[in-house]
């Protein structure tokens, strides 16, 4: 029986596809309804990103009005807060939110820690070490992930931190690309440390004469992503068949994008990196093939220890 059009639902569909071609196209492999709820979450999440830098759809560069992205800042929290206590909202991306967090019973904390992430932009937050760099890529990325995961019928701690790993393997991977456009927008994510240590001063970092430098601490950076690349297979595994395909298939996606960064060196920023339309179609295949090979071995904890990985934090008792 065909479905009442559902003018939520499109708007997020719209705005997905617009704003991440990558994730849209992985999203096309769930389930109707849990696609329409990843539409739901990531349109809500799309639409905060935005509002705090001015931007549409993740383009054009941030606002450097700090005192009026507070202020966006602060409706953002408002208007979360009243779509989570079931108020009635008007703006459909916060219905969106409402109506996935009701559905799957995602803890609220969750949107909030988002807001965390989205907070540390408007500070203007430094990042001296790889550690103070991962409770970013966390609350920017890694909790979408958890809410993700519990929009695929997740369930247990250690799934729930396989799938933040994951966010925060594609974070890792986006600062690496953008690396000279964060720069020019008076953004540094790489670890100061790291810059100190190759000589880069972090307000020379797009100066060409420091590409070399700037390429080693990437690499440093991707290094790292892949060990949370390969903690997030144990995650993929736990999920049900279309949404471990799903997954995989982004999960290969933004692994081929920093192996591009990698291996394209110093010309890695000349232009935006991007995997072709043909390689992504790849991508989908194998991702159904490693899907199958996983929900066959089942890989576990032991071969993919977190023990060395970040951890999320743990929440508050009264959350």
């Amino acid at each position: 029986m065909r479905r009442a059009p559902d003018p939520v639902v499109d708007q997020s569909r719209e705005m997905i596809r617009a704003g991440s071609k990558s994730f849209a196209g992985a999203a096309r492999l769930l389930s109707r309804d849990t696609r329409e709820s990843v539409y739901q979450l990531y349109a809500w999440c799309r639409y905060c990103d935005d509002c705090i830098d001015l931007q549409d759809l993740g383009q054009g560069a941030p606002t450097a009005d700090v005192a009026e992205a507070r202020d966006r800042l602060e409706r953002l929290q408002r208007e979360t807060s009243r779509a989570l206590d079931g108020e009635t909202v008007g703006e459909p991306v916060f219905v969106a939110l409402q109506r996935v967090v009701e559905r799957h019973e995602i803890p609220h904390r969750h949107p909030f820690e988002l807001l965390e992430g989205f907070a540390m932009d408007v500070d203007e937050r430094q990042y001296h070490t790889l550690d103070d760099l991962l409770s970013y890529c966390y609350h920017v990325a890694g909790v979408v992930g958890v809410m993700m995961a519990y929009v695929m019928g997740a369930e247990g701690k250690d799934t729930l931190d396989r799938a933040a790993d994951l966010g925060i393997a594609l974070q890792l991977t986006n600062i690496a690309r953008d690396v000279m456009d964060d720069a020019s927008a008076g953004r540094v994510y790489l670890p100061r440390n790291w810059l100190t240590e190759v000589g880069v001063p972090v307000d020379e970092i797009e100066q060409r004469r420091h590409r070399g430098a700037v390429h080693d601490v990437v690499r440093r950076m991707l290094a790292e992503a892949d060990c949370y690349y390969r903690s997030a297979s144990v995650g993929v595994a736990r999920l049900p068949l279309r949404a471990a395909w799903s997954i995989a298939t982004a999960r290969g996606v933004y692994r081929d994008i920093g192996n591009l960064v990698v291996r394209q060196g110093e010309a890695a920023w000349d232009q935006r990196v991007y995997v072709s339309k043909p390689r992504k179609l790849m991508r989908v295949a194998g991702a159904g093939l490693e899907t199958l090979i996983l929900a066959g071995l089942r890989p576990n904890g032991k071969r993919y220890s977190r023990e060395d990985l970040w951890n999320r934090p743990e929440p508050s008792p009264d959350a």
